[in-house]
């Protein structure tokens, strides 16, 4: 595709999602029916799709139509974050803590005519973490995190892993994976700022027995995350069949939708291996709910009945459970 994108105006309260198969998603079905619940009125979201890795000037073009455009509410951003911050910063009139410490982007709002940009990660992905692991887990395991992918999902989950508050329940060490070296140098560069005690070892797996080895050598009980979006945004898994999971080890597939290729890996090995086995489905709600507070500028539960019931909704619309 050459040329510039002409992008129409909004008729009503719009709320857009950038990523890569958006139509794809279940937020198509599950935001109009959270909307109602919510009480957002008479409001609409649309998908902006591009390619892993686009053109700066798509990303530009995109972000400059929204903040322009009196009815464009927001946008979640997934797949793109770090790509869209790096070639539209200029473009925002503020940025918050984590978006600047993460050099991505998760969110978009708008104050009047300020745009904003939010990283909304290390909060959706704390609270699934949390949701599912066990208290203390890290601290009476010594278990590892060894995260496939180092683009924003990874740095969030290990900001928050990291975190000196959490005491003795961290990673006894962090491997981080990636095809790549340049994400690699990039999450480094976050981690360095952070200034963690923890062990964190950076390596380059362009094959998917580089990550097999890996995980061959972790920690029984050790949580192993597949943030590659392999299974969603491309097929396919970065482990092979071969691979073999920890003893007890805690799996986390950030997907929820896609050929989950890695999900039935894991599955595969549940019963014998003593795993615990996560899919994406929590991290989508929680990703989604912080977005659409922010965006709309309501107050919305992270836990208990009221959280319960906006997940309930998403289940029904979706089939799901």
């Amino acid at each position: 595709m050459t040329g510039a994108v002409t992008y129409a105006p909004a008729t009503r309260p719009t709320f857009y999602f950038i990523g890569v198969t958006t139509a794809k998603s279940s937020i198509m079905r599950v935001f109009p029916e959270w909307a109602g619940h919510l009480g957002l009125g008479d409001v609409e979201i649309k998908g902006i799709d591009f390619v892993p890795h686009d053109r700066p000037e798509r990303y530009r073009e995109a972000v400059a139509f929204i903040k322009a455009d009196p009815l464009s509410r927001g946008a979640l951003v997934t797949t793109h974050k770090l790509d869209l911050f790096d070639a539209c910063r200029d473009l925002f009139d503020e940025i918050d803590t984590h978006a600047r410490l993460m050099a991505e982007t998760s969110c978009l709002s708008k104050r009047g005519d300020r745009l904003i940009c939010h990283a909304k990660d290390p909060i959706s992905s704390g609270l699934s973490i949390d949701g599912f692991l066990p208290p203390g887990h890290f601290a009476q395991t010594g278990a590892e995190l060894f995260s496939m992918g180092a683009g924003g999902s990874t740095i969030a989950i290990t900001w928050h892993l990291m975190q000196a508050k959490r005491g003795a329940d961290r990673p006894s060490r962090i491997i981080v994976s990636n095809r790549s070296q340049p994400r690699l140098d990039h999450i480094r560069a976050i981690h360095d700022e952070l200034g963690t005690d923890i062990p964190v070892e950076y390596r380059l797996a362009p094959e998917a027995g580089d990550n097999d080895t890996i995980l061959a050598a972790l920690k029984p009980g050790s949580l192993v995350v597949n943030a590659t979006g392999l299974g969603k945004d491309a097929p396919g898994s970065p482990l092979t069949d071969a691979a073999s999971f920890p003893e007890r080890a805690v799996v986390w597939e950030l997907n929820y939708r896609g050929d989950l290729i890695f999900l039935g890996q894991a599955r595969a090995q549940q019963a014998v291996k003593g795993l615990q086995v996560k899919d994406g489905w929590t991290y989508f709600i929680h990703g989604w709910t912080q977005v659409i507070a922010e965006v709309f500028d309501i107050a919305i539960p992270t836990s208990g009945p009221a959280f319960d019931e906006i997940a309930a909704i998403a289940a029904r619309v979706t089939g799901r459970g």
